[in-house]
């Protein structure tokens, strides 16, 4: 009985920190702590759960790798619950002896996959279960001849599958090519740059010799493909989310004139970036991002989730996000 009140009481407790939160529209100086540390997160839901994965780590643990989250409802997450204390994913398994960053995961061909990077460039692992362990027959990097990060994805209704990344040349710079169905590689003649940084514009507010675009995620609504990426410096306050269309994976690709959608002025953090769109358990569209720790300072960066709404405009489909529905996610 007692273990079952304290389970109630603790479910209870983390819908009223989310109740004050929606209310006040910030955490009070009491709640950090409730929050989850990761950066460049991204939620994957299977058979009526749903996993949160990111950047970052447990502190003291001497492991990297990646840690899952798991939720029933996207309001209240346990964990960290992989398969390895806590990790579905970790150092000496895959891939990498540092800098495990901005994973994706999926399903394909009846395992579960990761994708992900390490060492400034790129691998896939897979596993039984969401939770891990992720592994490789073969600990080796997904080919490519220049350093490579921010892996997405993308299976078309057609069948094909792209493979969206950034890559190390002359800044961050998102491209996109077809791969083998078997995941083993890319074809090379498909090869396309898709988005790379404007100086003079919300992209790169500092005027930097270099640019940085990051952080790919696709979606496609009735025809038309979306490409929501970040721009700027992850460490700075203006790092932020627009978007881009085109009528192929391949591009061409236009930006939307109202980029950036995502920043701090419509929701009040600093580095609000790199994140993934998913759908809610009512069917709404969601964008998972993580802001900086605070105003002062970037680490640990918080995940957070925000609506992600779409409108008719002039025959189109345009987005925005709901700044009202802003939310860290907690952990109970």
């Amino acid at each position: 009985m007692w273990n079952k009140a304290k389970k109630l009481w603790v479910s209870l407790g983390c819908l009223s920190l989310l109740t004050a939160f929606w209310s006040a529209g910030s955490l009070s100086a009491a709640e950090p702590e409730q929050t989850i540390p990761l950066a460049d997160p991204t939620i994957f839901m299977d058979k009526g759960t749903y996993y949160l994965y990111g950047t970052g780590g447990l502190p003291g643990s001497g492991r990297d790798g990646f840690l899952v989250y798991t939720s029933k409802d996207l309001k209240c997450w346990e964990g960290p619950a992989g398969a390895t204390d806590g990790f579905a994913l970790v150092k000496g398994d895959v891939f990498g002896t540092k800098w495990f960053w901005a994973p994706q995961i999926f399903r394909y061909q009846d395992r579960y996959w990761i994708a992900y990077a390490a060492d400034e460039c790129i691998a896939l692992a897979s596993a039984e279960s969401p939770l891990g362990p992720f592994k490789q027959e073969k600990m080796e990097k997904f080919p490519g001849e220049l350093l490579q990060i921010d892996p997405y994805i993308f299976f078309d209704d057609d069948g094909k599958i792209y493979f969206f990344h950034v890559r190390l040349d002359r800044g961050n710079r998102i491209y996109v090519a077809e791969m083998e169905p078997n995941l083993s590689g890319i074809k090379k003649d498909t090869l396309r740059e898709c988005i790379s940084t404007r100086l003079d514009s919300w992209e790169n507010v500092r005027n930097n010799d270099y640019g940085v675009a990051e952080g790919p995620t696709v979606i496609k609504r009735d025809g038309v493909y979306y490409l929501f990426y970040s721009a700027n410096d992850y460490r700075y306050a203006e790092y932020a989310v627009g978007y881009a269309t085109a009528s192929s994976p391949l591009g061409p690709w236009t930006r939307y004139e109202g980029n950036p959608i995502l920043s701090r002025k419509n929701v009040g953090h600093n580095g609000t970036g790199h994140g993934d769109v998913l759908t809610d358990p009512e069917g709404k569209l969601l964008y998972v991002f993580h802001t900086h720790k605070s105003d002062k300072e970037v680490h640990p960066r918080k995940s957070a989730v925000i609506d992600l709404v779409a409108k008719k405009k002039e025959g189109k489909t345009v987005f925005s996000v709901e700044d009202k529905s802003f939310r860290f996610l907690l952990k109970k």
